[in-house]
C-alpha cells in the first residue's frame, strides 16, 4: 500500500531524492516531448553571466521564472525554455585582468589580445556548475543541455544580421558625443548602464568670481565639477530672468541672478551693514556676449589656436534658478547642454582630460585623476582671490556599474543607434504590453521612453561582438550582415583561417567572428577598390541579451519558422534593476527589427532585503549564502515564501522566520493532512482504485469540502493564468487550512470506525480526492513536496497514473461540485464558532468543559449545522433567535478624534443624548440605518459607526461576542452534572497525550492506571466503559501505578496517571 509518512518536516534530504528522480528520469525532457503538439507559450530566459556567482536574488527570479512555465505547461502548452549565458562584456574582462595581474588597456595589449580573449573565454564558464546545480537545487526546470551562448559565432552572426537592418535604415550613426564615460574601464556607458550605478555622495561645488573685462566687477558662476574648469570658454545665463550688479558686504562688486541674492551673499551681511547694495538689473539677454578674463591661461591659449572667439556670456533656458547662482560655467568638452551652448556660439572645443581621466600636461594639475584634482583646483583658486565659496552638497552621481569609479561625462567619437528615430514605435508597442505592477510599463519604464536617448553602442574593448563595420580611407563605410557577405567581399578571409587556425574555435575552415582574429580580415572598397579595415569597437554587451529571441536560433540563417512560432515570448521576469537594462534591450530591438513588442507579458521583481529592509551585501555583513538557505530550509520553502509573502514587485524581506512560519502554514499543515490519510488507509488497508466517489451518496461534509476544492482550484487557476502569484498561494493555503483544520478534525472519527461502511469510504474518498487534486494544482509552486505526495498516493497504488505529478493536467474544476449556498452556511458556522471561542476565552471556560446552551442572533441554519456548532463548542444547545436582548445591551461614547472637529460645540449634548439611549434600540438604529441621528435646537447631529465608541454590557452569567452580523450569547452558568463531565473530558485528552509520549501506535491497546485522587477515581467508575472505547483501554486499575506514569492538575485536582501497552 502506501509507503509509512514521517511527520518530520524536514524537507531538505527528501527534495534531494525527488531532484534524483527527476533526473534519472528524464522528467523535464518528458513534459517537454509530452506538450510538443500543444499551443505554443515562449517563456524568455534572461541569461545569467556564469563568472559571477549565483545571490539569494537569484532565487526569488529563478522560482518565478521556474513556476508560470509548469503551470502552462499543465494547462497543456507547449513551453519552450531554452537557458542561456550572458557571456561578453567589461564583468568578464575585469575578472580576467584580476587573474593575470593586469591593469588597464595598456597591459591588456602588452599582454597580447589573442591569449587575453582565450583567457575570457575560459572564464566564463567559471561557474557554470555551481548555477546548474543551483537551479537544480531550486527545481528550475529549463533546457541546459542546449544553452543559447552569446559568444556562439552563430549568435554574433544573427546579430550582425541585426546591425546591418539597423544600419539599411540609417540608424546606425557615428557621433562626436558627449557620453557617460568610465575611466577606469576606457570605455562610454550606455544610459541604461549608467541607471544602474548612482550612489549618494558629498562633495564641494565651487561658486568662482570671473573678471569682467573692462570693469572693477566679477560674474559669479557655480560648478559641481571644480576639475572642468581648466577647460572653461564660456559662461551661461537664463535669457527671460533677471540679473543684477550688487556691491557685496565682501568689497566685491557682483553679477549673478536676482532670485538666488540672498541665498548666495546674504550671510556677508549683519545689522549694521547690509549684505549687499543693488547697483542695476538687466535681463540675461542684457548680459549676451559680454566678455570676461580666461580662468586659467591654457583654455585661452587653446581657443586662440583654433582662431575661436571664446570666454563670453552665452543664454540658454536651461540654467536655472534653484541652486548656484543662476551663472553656470560652460565646458563643451563636459557635458550635452555645454556641447550644444558650444555648437550654438561656436565655441573652442577644449578638452584637457585624457582617456584614462587625468587632467593634461596643459593643465596645472598634469597626470591627476579628476576627482583628485577638485581640492586642488579650490586651493589655487582660493589663493589667487578666485574663489568666493566651495559649499558642500550631497547629490546623487554616477559610478560604473562594473568597476566603481566614478564617471565622467566625456566628449567621445562613438557609434550609436537612433533610437530617437523610433521614439513613437517605443511607446506604442510598450502600450500593449502587461506590465506587473502596470506603474512601471507607465512610469519607471514609460517614462524612460518618452526621454529616451539615442543608444551607445560602442566600447572601446576587446571581449565583446565586434561591430561588423569596414572603412576605407577614402572615407567610404560598409556594415557587413553575415558570415556569406564578409567571405564575398574579402580577398584575405582564407589566409586568416590559415594564419589563426589553432587559435580559433577549432579548425572549422572559418574565422571566428572575435577580436583579434577579425580586425585581420580586410573587404575590397567598393568605391574605390582599396583595403577597407574593421573598426576597433566592440558592442554592448546588452545587445548580445537584447538579440536572445532570433540570435539563439541563428535567425535568419536558420530556424525562420521556429523563431516566428516562439516570436513575441508571452512571458518573462527579472528584477526591476533589468528595467532599463534587459527588459529595455529586448524592447528596442525587437520594435527596431520587427516593430512589434518582445514579450507580452512581464513580472518584475523587486529586490531581495535582509529582515531590517537594508540592502543584502557582504560588506555589511547580512548578505544569504543561497547554497546555505537552501540547505538549511529546502526549496520549497523559499519558493513558497516569495509566492506568499507580498506582491512580487516589492521589497521581499528574507529571513529564517518568516520562511520557517510560512513552511509550517501551509507545507506543513499539507504534510501532516497527507500523514493523516496515509496513516488510517494503510491500518484499513484502503486502496482508493477500488472505489469511486459516488457524489449523491456524499454527506453535507464532504460535499463541502469538494465545493471548496473546486472553488480554490478554479481561483488557483484564474490567478495564475493572469499573474496573481500571492493570491494564488493564498488560495491554496486558505484551503488546506480548511481542510486540515476543520474537515479532518470535524470527520477523524469517521475514519476511526470499524469496518468499511459506506461512510468510512466517503470521507477516505473525499480526502483522497482532496489531497491529490490540490497537490495537482499547488505542484507548480511546490514542485518537490506534491511530487513527494503523488508518488505515493497515485503512483504506488495505480501504476498507469502518469509518471510524475508534472506530466499530469492541471486539475480541471468540476462546476457541479461547486455549491456556493453550502461554502457561505459553513462560513458561518465557522463565524459562529470562531466567535463562541472568543467568549469562552473571555469567561476562562476551557473547551473541553461542556456548557449548557448558547444564544445566536443571526439568519437560523438548518439543524446538521446547528449540531456542528454544538459539538465544537462543547454546547449542549444551540438556540437561533432574534434578540438577544435579553443578555446584552450598549453603551455608547463620542470618538472625539471624529466627533470633535465636526460638532466640537455639540460635544456636552452629544454625550449626555448618548448616555441617555436605550442601547439595544440604538444598535438597531445603527445596524439598519448605519448612523444615529440628533437635533439640538435645530443643530443637525449625524454619528456613524466611526464616530462612537461601542461596549457591550453583559447579563450576570452570561458572555457574549458579536459584530455587526452575528452576536452569540454563551450560558456561563455551569451545573454539577457538567463540571463533571468536563472532568472527564480532560482525563480522556490527558491519556492520550500519554499514549503519544509513549510512542505507541494508534491502534495498539493500552492498561490504564490511576491514584491519588478520590474525585478522579470517582468519575473513571462512572464513566469507565466510554473510557475504555476511547482510549481503546483494554482495563483500568485504581489506586495503584504502572507504565509511562506523570502526575496532571486536572481542573484543581492533583492526579497520578499511568500508561501500559498491551502486548499479545
Amino acid at each position: 500500500m502506501y509507503q509509512k509518512v514521517s511527520t518530520n518536516l524536514n524537507f531538505v534530504d527528501r527534495e534531494k531524492k525527488t531532484e534524483q528522480f527527476w533526473k534519472e528520469n528524464h522528467i523535464f525532457e518528458k513534459s517537454m516531448e509530452q506538450r510538443k503538439q500543444g499551443e505554443t507559450y515562449t517563456f524568455y530566459d534572461g541569461p545569467p553571466t556564469a563568472n559571477g556567482k549565483p545571490h539569494i536574488g537569484h532565487v526569488l527570479t529563478r522560482v518565478i521564472k521556474d513556476m508560470i512555465p509548469r503551470y502552462r505547461t499543465m494547462k497543456g502548452y507547449m513551453v519552450p525554455r531554452k537557458a542561456g549565458w550572458d557571456t561578453h562584456g567589461l564583468p568578464v574582462e575585469l575578472e580576467v585582468e584580476k587573474k593575470l595581474g593586469l591593469d588597464g588597456k595598456e597591459q591588456i595589449e602588452e599582454y597580447g589580445m589573442e591569449p587575453f580573449i582565450q583567457q575570457c573565454k575560459e572564464s566564463v564558464w567559471k561557474y557554470k556548475g555551481m548555477w546548474e546545480d543551483f537551479s537544480s537545487t531550486v527545481g528550475f526546470w529549463a533546457d541546459m543541455e542546449h544553452p543559447y551562448v552569446t559568444y556562439d559565432d552563430n549568435f554574433i552572426e544573427s546579430e550582425w544580421w541585426a546591425l546591418k537592418q539597423i544600419w539599411d535604415k540609417g540608424l546606425l550613426y557615428k557621433g562626436f558625443k558627449i557620453v557617460p564615460y568610465c575611466p577606469r574601464c576606457g570605455t562610454p556607458l550606455s544610459a541604461q548602464e549608467v541607471s544602474q550605478g548612482y550612489k549618494t555622495v558629498k562633495e564641494r561645488s565651487a561658486i568662482v568670481r570671473f573678471k569682467v573685462i573692462g570693469e572693477d566687477a566679477y560674474f559669479l558662476a557655480w560648478t559641481t565639477t571644480p576639475w572642468t574648469l581648466p577647460s572653461n570658454v564660456a559662461l551661461c545665463v537664463n535669457p527671460d530672468e533677471t540679473y543684477c550688479k550688487v556691491k557685496a558686504a565682501d568689497g566685491y562688486t557682483y553679477y549673478m541672478a536676482e532670485a538666488l541674492l540672498d541665498k548666495v551673499l546674504g550671510k556677508l551681511g549683519d545689522e549694521e551693514k547690509p549684505a549687499y547694495e543693488v547697483l542695476e538689473k538687466y535681463t540675461g539677454k542684457d548680459l549676451e556676449y559680454k566678455e570676461y578674463e580666461p580662468l586659467y591661461a591654457c583654455a585661452g591659449e587653446a581657443a586662440a589656436k583654433q582662431k575661436k572667439k571664446a570666454h563670453f556670456v552665452t543664454c540658454d533656458t536651461y540654467v536655472t534658478m534653484s541652486d548656484g547662482t543662476g551663472i553656470v560655467h560652460i565646458a563643451p568638452a563636459f557635458g550635452e547642454d555645454d556641447s550644444r551652448i558650444g555648437r550654438n556660439y561656436n565655441l573652442p572645443f577644449v578638452q584637457f582630460v585624457d582617456g584614462k581621466g587625468h587632467l593634461t600636461k596643459e593643465t596645472p594639475y598634469a597626470d591627476i585623476f579628476v576627482k583628485d584634482a577638485d581640492p586642488k583646483v579650490l586651493v589655487d583658486l582660493d589663493k589667487e582671490g578666485k574663489l568666493f565659496e566651495a559649499p558642500k552638497f550631497e547629490h546623487e552621481y554616477p559610478h560604473c556599474w562594473r568597476c566603481d569609479t566614478p564617471l565622467i561625462y566625456y566628449a567621445r567619437e562613438s557609434w550609436f543607434i537612433k533610437m530617437t528615430a523610433v521614439k513613437d514605435d517605443l511607446i506604442r508597442n510598450n502600450n500593449t504590453i502587461n506590465w506587473i505592477p502596470e506603474s512601471i510599463g507607465k512610469g519607471r519604464f514609460g517614462d524612460w521612453l518618452e526621454n529616451i536617448q539615442d543608444w551607445g553602442i560602442s566600447r572601446n574593448r576587446y571581449w565583446g561582438t565586434p561591430l561588423p563595420v569596414w572603412q576605407c580611407e577614402c572615407g567610404h563605410m560598409h556594415c557587413i550582415g553575415s558570415r556569406e557577405e564578409l567571405k564575398k567581399m574579402s580577398p584575405n578571409y582564407m589566409d586568416v583561417v590559415k594564419k589563426y587556425s589553432k587559435e580559433m574555435n577549432g579548425d572549422q575552415g572559418e574565422v571566428e567572428l572575435h577580436r583579434p582574429f577579425i580586425d585581420d580580415v580586410v573587404i575590397t572598397c567598393p568605391q574605390c577598390g582599396k583595403e577597407m579595415h574593421r573598426v576597433p569597437e566592440v558592442i554592448d554587451c546588452w545587445f548580445d541579451s537584447g538579440a536572445m529571441p532570433f540570435a539563439q536560433h541563428h535567425y535568419p540563417f536558420e530556424n525562420q519558422e521556429l523563431f516566428h512560432e516562439q516570436f513575441p515570448a508571452q512571458f518573462i521576469s527579472e528584477a526591476v534593476d533589468q528595467t532599463r537594462g534587459w527588459f529595455y534591450s529586448l524592447h528596442a530591438e525587437s520594435t527596431l527589427l520587427f516593430n512589434k513588442p518582445c514579450f507580452e507579458n512581464v513580472i518584475v521583481l523587486g529586490h531581495v532585503q535582509d529582515e531590517n529592509g537594508q540592502k543584502m551585501s557582504k560588506s555589511k555583513g547580512n548578505a544569504v549564502d543561497p547554497f546555505d538557505a537552501l540547505e538549511k530550509y529546502g526549496a520549497d520553502a523559499i519558493r513558497w515564501y516569495f509566492y506568499i509573502n507580498s506582491a512580487p514587485w516589492l521589497p521581499n524581506r528574507f529571513h529564517g522566520k518568516a520562511v520557517m512560519e510560512g513552511q509550517r502554514k501551509f507545507m506543513g499543515t499539507l504534510w501532516n493532512t497527507y500523514a493523516f490519510f496515509v496513516l488510517y488507509a494503510n491500518i484499513d488497508n484502503f486502496d482508493a482504485t477500488k472505489y469511486a466517489l459516488d457524489y449523491e451518496k456524499l454527506p453535507v461534509m464532504d460535499k463541502w469540502l469538494l465545493s471548496k476544492l473546486n472553488s480554490t482550484v478554479k481561483e488557483v487557476d484564474d490567478d495564475l493564468a493572469n499573474y496573481r502569484i500571492p493570491e494564488a498561494a493564498r488560495a491554496l493555503q486558505d484551503f488546506v487550512d480548511d481542510m486540515s483544520n476543520w474537515y479532518v478534525r470535524r470527520s477523524r472519527e469517521r475514519f476511526w470506525a470499524k469496518g468499511m461502511e459506506q461512510d468510512k469510504i466517503n470521507a477516505y474518498m473525499t480526502l483522497y480526492t482532496a489531497l491529490v487534486t490540490i497537490s495537482k494544482t499547488a505542484a507548480p509552486m511546490v514542485p518537490f513536496m506534491t511530487e513527494e505526495i503523488y508518488q505515493n498516493l497515485v503512483r504506488s497504488i495505480d501504476e498507469t497514473a502518469p509518471e510524475s505529478i508534472h506530466l499530469c493536467d492541471f486539475p480541471q474544476v468540476e462546476e457541479g461540485f461547486i455549491d456556493k449556498e453550502l461554502e457561505a452556511k459553513m462560513d458561518e458556522v465557522l463565524k459562529v464558532v470562531v466567535m463562541g471561542r472568543a467568549a469562552r476565552n473571555t469567561a476562562n471556560i476551557k473547551n473541553r468543559q461542556p456548557i449548557a446552551k448558547m444564544f445566536v442572533k443571526a439568519e437560523a441554519l438548518p439543524e446538521y449545522y446547528q449540531e456542528i456548532i454544538e459539538d465544537e463548542l462543547n454546547v449542549k444547545a444551540v438556540e437561533f433567535t432574534d434578540d438577544v436582548r435579553a443578555f446584552t445591551s450598549y453603551t455608547f461614547k463620542p470618538q472625539l478624534k471624529t466627533v470633535g472637529p465636526k460638532y466640537g460645540k455639540q460635544l456636552g449634548n452629544i454625550r449626555k443624548a448618548l448616555t441617555e439611549l436605550d442601547g439595544n434600540a440604538a444598535m438597531d438604529t445603527l445596524n439598519e440605518k448605519g448612523a444615529l441621528a440628533f437635533n439640538f435646537d435645530g443643530a443637525e447631529v449625524v454619528l456613524t459607526r466611526e464616530d462612537l465608541l461601542i461596549d457591550m454590557a453583559q447579563t450576570e452569567g452570561y458572555v457574549s461576542e458579536g459584530d455587526n452580523t452575528v452576536t452569540v450569547v454563551l450560558d456561563t452558568n455551569l451545573t454539577p452534572e457538567l463540571v463533571e463531565e468536563g472532568f472527564y473530558r480532560e482525563l480522556v485528552s490527558k491519556i492520550q497525550t500519554m499514549r503519544k509520549e509513549a510512542g505507541f501506535e494508534v491502534m495498539d491497546h493500552i492498561y490504564v492506571y490511576a491514584d491519588n485522587n478520590d474525585t478522579i477515581t470517582g468519575i473513571i467508575k462512572k464513566y469507565a466503559d466510554q473510557l475504555k472505547s476511547e482510549v481503546l483501554a483494554d482495563s483500568i486499575t485504581l489506586g495503584q501505578m504502572a507504565g509511562h506514569a506523570k502526575e496532571w492538575n486536572i481542573n484543581g485536582e492533583t492526579v497520578m496517571l499511568g500508561v501500559a501497552k498491551v502486548t499479545r
